[in-house]
């Protein structure tokens, strides 16, 4: 019995995920351990699951049939499972996180250690990236996100917002006319982030301005490069209050265009919608909420 409930675990896991691999990673298990338990599953039933090529894994017909009965039992121990941690006063359990790459010193990953501290049982495991990694695929119980987000079957809970700042190094400003209007903005060279997209709105009073930079000297693919890039002299963008407010405080950044500002995005928490979501999971979010008003500048 224990056998076959892995065995249609481990097909879940490999319907949802799309690869044997990326099965394993969610389910830390070796790919050929996901193998073994696939393919003992399939010659107990008799049947073959996956259409397998050295590219991609699709349902077979008899794999369609079996998914959905499949789920509904793994969501059952799931729910299980989640139902006998949730009376406890101290959780127990792995929880496998992605967040940004960029904010170190930020109060919501500071959150993330007090949350660790307080319940030590609780084993996490911690991914940093700023390109969103898909949850799914890669076996995440949790992800934070920033910005807007794209419609999604994912659940998502706003837990705090955060502001942003244009700014530039002393150096850089130094050696052009003073940027005093979206004029001379426009004339400025840019550090484009790839994850971001280029135009940005800019808001004073009642007045909003779609802006898109005219001059990019260069584009990177993290937040930490672009900081790096402004800080070295390359060039204006825009960065997280909290990514920037320590240098601009000792004066090694300095904010451009002051009298305007950029919308206040959301921090979200985002799920995979596949099963009850776990207790564990819920547990933390409830934690990012209580301490909601301080979580990110």
């Amino acid at each position: 019995m224990i056998e076959d409930y892995r065995g249609l675990a481990v097909f879940v896991a490999v319907a949802d995920a799309g690869s044997l691999s990326a099965a394993g990673r969610r389910l830390k298990l070796s790919t050929s351990v996901v193998s073994h338990h696939l393919s003992r599953l399939e010659a107990k039933l008799g049947v073959t699951l996956f259409f397998r090529s050295t590219r991609s894994m699709s349902l077979t017909p008899e794999g369609h049939a079996a998914l959905v009965p499949a789920r509904r039992m793994v969501a059952a121990g799931e729910e299980a499972l989640d139902a006998v941690g949730a009376g406890s006063d101290e959780p127990v359990g792995a929880l496998h996180i992605t967040m940004p790459a960029w904010g170190e010193r930020t109060r919501l990953r500071q959150a993330l250690w007090d949350f660790a501290r307080r319940h030590p049982l609780v084993s996490i495991s911690l991914h940093s990236s700023d390109a969103p990694a898909d949850l799914v695929r890669e076996g995440f119980d949790l992800a934070i996100r920033l910005g807007q987000l794209a419609d999604s079957s994912l659940k998502t809970r706003r837990i705090a917002d955060f502001e942003r700042v244009l700014v530039a190094s002393p150096a850089y400003l130094a050696h052009r006319k003073p940027v005093r209007t979206l004029e001379d903005l426009a004339a400025c060279d840019f550090i484009a982030i790839s994850i971001l997209p280029p135009a940005m709105t800019l808001q004073r009073e009642s007045r909003a301005v779609s802006f898109q930079p005219e001059h990019v000297r260069l584009e990177v693919d993290t937040i930490a490069s672009a900081k790096s890039a402004i800080l070295a002299g390359l060039g204006v963008q825009h960065l997280p209050l909290g990514e920037a407010e320590e240098e601009i405080a000792s004066g090694r950044l300095v904010r451009v265009l002051p009298q305007w500002r950029l919308p206040v995005l959301g921090v979200y928490a985002v799920w995979p919608d596949i099963g009850p979501q776990k207790a564990l999971t819920r547990r933390l979010i409830d934690f990012f909420l209580d301490q909601k008003a301080g979580l990110l500048p």
